[in-house]
């Protein structure tokens, strides 16, 4: 199963710092992501997660920032290996009222506290690695 993700960030006082956000369901930490959407590339899929998920706006680049894999566990089915693909999407509005905001919180943090609070490893180092990457 292939997913797409943003990897949402901003420019503060000259420090990046990345958008997380809760899951629906266990409250863990993670980037927005979902299924690829029908018509729409990898890039514009994660930018519009990051609208739908996150209530955030901006630039996404069609290139390829990284891969993450995850078992998503599927009622009657069990689990499933999911490949998501990471873009980065360059933050210029972030708004209160979008379509998940009763569903999930939000929080800006370094790159470096990110990966600490996200529960997959492949994630974890691709936020480790980020540094000047972004911008």
């Amino acid at each position: 199963m292939h997913q797409s993700a943003a990897l949402c960030y901003r420019i503060k006082q000259g420090r990046p710092e990345v958008l997380l956000i809760t899951t629906r369901k266990s409250h863990r930490w993670i980037i927005p992501k979902g299924w690829l959407i029908d018509g729409l590339t990898p890039s514009q899929t994660a930018t519009q997660e990051a609208w739908e998920e996150a209530g955030v706006k901006g630039k996404c680049s069609a290139d390829l920032l990284g891969r993450f894999t995850y078992l998503k566990n599927f009622p009657g089915k069990g689990p499933v290996l999911c490949l998501v693909d990471v873009f980065p999407l360059y933050v210029r509005s972030i708004v209160s009222d979008f379509p998940e905001r009763d569903e999930r919180k939000r929080k800006w943090v370094s790159p470096k506290k990110a990966a600490s609070r996200v529960n997959f490893p492949e994630l974890s180092r691709l936020l480790r690695e980020l540094g000047p990457v972004l911008h």
